[in-house]
């Protein structure tokens, strides 16, 4: 199993909520350049958290590669969501690739959990960072980081 972490693109800073608070002009950019890196991989599903950058960030991913399915909502993948009941349901997944759009802190501890097993070493996640991790199973400790990429800002 294959599954990608993209971490939402650069956000406006201030919105009526949290959750509201949409990409700007670089945050588009920098999300198409880190779907550039997806691009040709067969994934299975996308799916991202209700809040609206990520949401905007997912939809960005899913028309540059052409990706016919719907987003799927991932209610627990939110900015503090716990990384542990994520693994629950990402294991339940039939999909051999996977692209996960979520939020900081959330999106670094989820990595460092299925990769060391636990959360205490979170993976590093700028905006529009993209991770890729890979194992046999989605259980923590057993997957290993293929490839991380930071888009560079000018």
């Amino acid at each position: 199993m294959k599954l990608w972490l993209l971490r939402h693109g650069e956000a406006e800073p201030r919105a009526a909520t949290d959750a509201a608070r949409e990409l700007t002009r670089h945050g588009r950019q920098d999300v198409l350049h880190s779907a550039a890196r997806l691009a040709g991989r067969p994934l299975g599903a996308i799916l991202a958290s209700p809040y609206v950058r990520a949401q905007q960030s997912a939809e960005l991913v899913r028309e540059a590669l052409g990706f016919t399915g719907a987003i799927g909502i991932a209610p627990w993948a939110t900015p503090d969501s716990d990384p542990r009941a994520a693994v629950e349901f990402l294991s339940e997944r039939g999909e051999e690739e996977i692209l996960l759009v979520t939020h900081n802190p959330f999106v670094s501890e989820l990595a460092g959990l299925l990769i060391h097993g636990h959360r205490q070493e979170p993976v590093p996640m700028a905006t529009a960072s993209l991770a890729e991790l890979d194992g046999e199973l989605l259980v923590p400790g057993l997957l290993s980081l293929r490839s991380l990429h930071h888009v560079r800002h000018h």
